[in-house]
């Protein structure tokens, strides 16, 4: 996998109480795969994931744009994608990033963010099976399922799935822009 993202720019949004799995997971393998990566939060300093693990955080998502990157990546966390989808400037940065075509990569509950972006209605997706009636009453075809892959979105359901995860983040965020990635 070295390499395969050389020169791509990939954003991490998260805030506290992340699942810490589901962030240093992706990480390790996005940076290994050769990506830049940015962590980006509402919150500033040090973010903290529910199990204690400690993320520096690079930038603040009112300070950023989705215009900055090649693409996103959302770990899930019940507590973190709760307070990510009350955050406007966290919405507008995760919906920006479809309506560029970018590819997007969210587990567990992160989707939740993306409901509230207004970008899951006719898209295929997976997520923690807690949000299955949230995201097919938002208009998404819910399947349970390790990862999904639908037009540059890839979502998969718990830590269990991870490795699947990051191999589809890689080959998605690898290909670039979707047309099909949109809101």
């Amino acid at each position: 996998m070295s390499g395969e993202l050389n020169g791509k720019k990939v954003a991490f949004l998260a805030t506290n109480g992340y699942e810490d799995a589901e962030l240093t997971s992706p990480w390790e393998a996005l940076q290994a795969a050769g990506a830049t990566l940015t962590m980006v939060s509402p919150e500033s300093g040090t973010i903290t994931g529910k199990n204690g693990h400690e993320q520096s955080v690079d930038a603040s998502v009112s300070q950023v744009q989705a215009s900055d990157f090649d693409a996103l990546v959302m770990p899930g966390g019940v507590v973190n994608a709760d307070h990510l989808r009350m955050d406007e400037p966290s919405v507008a940065f995760a919906k920006a990033f479809f309506e560029g075509h970018k590819p997007v990569a969210a587990i567990c509950h992160a989707p939740w963010t993306l409901i509230e972006a207004g970008v899951v209605d006719g898209r295929r997706m997976t997520s923690y099976s807690s949000l299955k009636t949230d995201l097919r009453n938002a208009g998404a075809d819910w399947v349970d399922e390790e990862v999904v892959v639908d037009q540059g979105l890839v979502t998969s359901r718990t830590p269990d799935d991870l490795p699947a995860f990051n191999a589809k983040t890689i080959e998605e965020f690898g290909e670039g822009k979707h047309e099909g990635q949109t809101v």
